[in-house]
């Protein structure tokens, strides 16, 4: 483990300008820089890089974070690799601290790889020598080389051909490690039996399991690896390791079903494909995609079950959604997988049905309105009440709002009257979006002359603390910043940054508190607050004079509301120290002259 301590004085070392334009060359404007975001497709450049705040944002599809979290993203390095990188850059050596049974625990995981990799090892020498392993694959179309690249290998048809791979066939981390199963009264056999076998790789290249085809009819056709301590269906996806560099240059990637149909694609030049595996796309799968894709298409059959898998496709992927990326949906005729469509007609055909693929919007309204036809006042109002928690899931504000306006017209409703959707998707978003335009239709804003110009309201008293923790994060330790009393995400995250200044040591930054808090649910609230902290007139420099006023403001309206209470007792009940109070702020003027209550 890397103590905090040293990310906080890495972060404090590195200069995040140097690290990101070597890799994206950027462009000095104002205080900061700029560039065409690496992370998604654009003309016009919407990310910035602070060099005061040491953090990058993109305004345009919302990738952020710090020199750490740049290399991880763009650069595909894990989070100890990235740490190691940066601390070669500035002549630091990385001290590692290893909490209690951290060692055994890492030795027990790096065991299971190496018994994954043996078990790998053995099936591509048993491919080599099963005649009729060989003619299944030469009969699906594919050659030896395609075979070689994906390190496919073949499964005997014998209960205990691990045995000739291990000396101990009855260690127990392989049946940790899922090769192996443990039957009645004990006794042990091979998982997989007679199947092509697909070797499943991590984001670091590392066997984590195995997925197994039939050579003829059986069920199940595809048998994947149990959960283990290295492998969750959930979060990994077939070819991703394979398929990264082409996915980077042809700036999509295309999500199918089976393992087969990865392979035959990559035969036909299309190696851009991913699979699940044997489970439904998760949201963990789609931010995956969408960090290294800004186009991610899902490629389903085009019956009831395709049709079904696409649905919970859909809804898994709305909540990762950014403006920027976008999520496509091809379904191939009756009867045909990509595995194929692809042999059958050619790479060509198959790239032109990628390009007509529907749009996720389209694919969600046409669903919608299958089940709920809008031919009554009933069925559109079914259809409002059906689309209200799937467009409040998406992350992306501006196709929300485009897909809410869709809605409003197949329900022949204004936007105004649509509002519902529209304001459970900001609430949904709060902690992610920028804070809402004042328009002339709002009471509070009445501009002379006519004119609807907008006027982007002040920041919450929350949220004007939390930018000036954030930008000095250091003044904490010098500040007692009471709790708000506001029930928002910028309350919430303002008290977990307090409390965890409060732990850390003096040397805590901005960068530092950003890192410390990625992939916490606070993490876009902080990443928010600060990105639009220029927009409020808010700098590092006047930070802690904006904290000062902060909480004098909120001791102001704790005391206003002490004093409203106290004001509806009787007097007898009153303690002279709050009579005092009373009579000092009565006095002062800050409250109308009520006698209280007797």
């Amino acid at each position: 483990m890397i103590p905090n301590e040293f990310i906080q004085t890495l972060l404090a070392r590195v200069d995040i300008v140097e690290v990101i334009d070597r890799l994206v060359p950027l462009r000095k404007t104002g205080a900061n820089y700029s560039a065409c975001c690496p992370f998604h497709s654009e003309k016009t450049p919407s990310f910035t890089v602070s060099p005061t705040k040491q953090f990058y944002h993109c305004f345009g599809c919302g990738a952020h974070g710090t020199a750490i979290g740049f290399l991880m993203d763009h650069a595909g390095r894990s989070f100890p690799d990235a740490v190691e990188e940066l601390a070669r850059d500035v002549g630091l050596e990385v001290p590692r601290v290893e909490r209690p049974g951290e060692r055994d625990e890492r030795k027990a995981l790096d065991d299971l790889t190496d018994r994954l990799s043996i078990a790998a090892k053995f099936y591509r020498a048993q491919l080599k020598d099963s005649p009729r392993a060989i003619e299944y694959l030469k009969s699906r179309g594919l050659t030896g080389t395609i075979a070689a690249h994906f390190e496919m290998g073949y499964a005997p048809d014998e209960w205990t051909s691990l045995e000739r791979a291990f000396a101990d066939y009855q260690d127990a981390g392989l049946e940790t490690a899922g090769l192996v199963v443990k039957g009645d009264g004990g006794k042990r056999y091979d998982r997989f039996r007679d199947r092509i076998m697909f070797p499943i790789h991590d984001g670091r290249g590392r066997i984590v399991g195995f997925g197994g085809r039939v050579l003829d009819k059986g069920e199940p056709k595809y048998l994947n690896s149990p959960e283990t301590p290295l492998f969750s269906k959930g979060r990994e996806l077939y070819g991703l390791w394979l398929a990264r560099n082409a996915i980077r240059d042809a700036e999509r990637v295309v999500v199918v079903e089976g393992y087969m149909d990865v392979v035959a694609l990559a035969q036909h030049g299309v190696a851009y494909a991913v699979a699940t595996l044997g489970t439904a796309t998760t949201s963990a799968h789609a931010t995956k995609l969408f960090r290294i894709a800004d186009n991610v298409v899902f490629c389903f059959d085009g019956d009831a079950a395709g049709r079904k898998a696409a649905w919970r496709a859909l809804e898994n992927t709305l909540p990762v959604l950014a403006d920027g990326k976008n999520a496509r949906f091809l379904f191939l005729p009756d009867g045909e997988d990509p595995d194929d469509y692809v042999r059958r007609r050619g790479r060509a055909a198959f790239e032109d049905a990628l390009g007509g693929a529907m749009p996720l919007s389209d694919v969600l309204i046409a669903e919608l309105s299958a089940r709920h036809p809008p031919t009554s006042d009933e069925g559109r109002a079914a259809l409002v009440a059906a689309a209200r928690p799937l467009v409040s899931q998406i992350g992306a504000p501006v196709l929300a709002a485009l897909i809410t306006r869709r809605i409003a017209d197949i329900a022949g409703l204004s936007e105004a009257q649509i509002a519902p959707i529209v304001q459970a998707t900001a609430r949904s978003r709060s902690s992610d979006a920028p804070p809402p335009l004042m328009t002339g239709d709002d009471p509070a804003f009445r501009p002379r002359g006519g004119s609807r110009m907008p006027v982007r309201r002040a920041p919450s008293l929350a949220r004007q603390l939390l930018q000036a923790v954030l930008l000095q994060p250091s003044v904490v330790r010098e500040i007692d910043i009471p709790a708000t009393g506001e029930n928002t995400p910028d309350a919430a995250a303002l008290e977990a940054v307090v409390g965890h200044c409060a732990r850390a040591g003096a040397g805590i930054t901005t960068p530092g508190l950003i890192q410390a808090f990625a992939g916490t649910e606070h993490e876009a609230t902080l990443v928010s607050a600060l990105a639009s902290s220029e927009d409020h007139g808010i700098s590092a420099d006047q930070a802690e004079t904006h904290l000062r006023d902060g909480v004098a403001r909120l001791r102001e309206q704790d005391e206003q509301r002490r004093l409203a209470a106290l004001l509806t007792l009787p007097v007898d009940q009153l303690t002279a120290e709050q009579r005092d109070l009373i009579s000092r702020r009565l006095g002062a003027g800050r409250l109308s002259p009520k006698a209280p209550a007797s």
